[in-house]
């Protein structure tokens, strides 16, 4: 995750299924995450409104029964609920934003 300065990776670890730091932010999550290529996340849904932007790379979403590919600068919206998977075809880094619900 060589990708983000060393001040945002000294944040703390995301506990999840991929690599990313966490700064938390009231009513919403930032992660600073990073996927090796060749990373498939498989269907499912969030309770959060997911919204990113690409830094490095590209991210293959599937959602709605649609294929969209986002790449370097392009910003991508994940409502809360919407079952949705991802691919990562070549290594990515994107800044997610999870914001939970009111």
């Amino acid at each position: 995750m060589p990708h983000f300065p060393q001040q945002l990776r000294a944040l703390p670890k995301f506990e999840g299924p991929f690599d990313a730091y966490k700064l938390t932010a009231q009513n919403c999550s930032v992660l600073f995450a990073s996927y090796p290529g060749g990373t498939k996340i498989p269907p499912h849904t969030h309770d959060t409104d997911n919204i990113g932007v690409i830094t490095q790379g590209e991210l293959i979403l599937m959602m709605d029964d649609k294929e969209t590919r986002y790449t370097s600068g392009d910003w991508y919206h994940v409502p809360a609920h919407a079952v949705h998977a991802a691919r990562f075809e070549i290594e990515t880094s994107e800044i997610e934003f999870w914001f939970t619900e009111k």
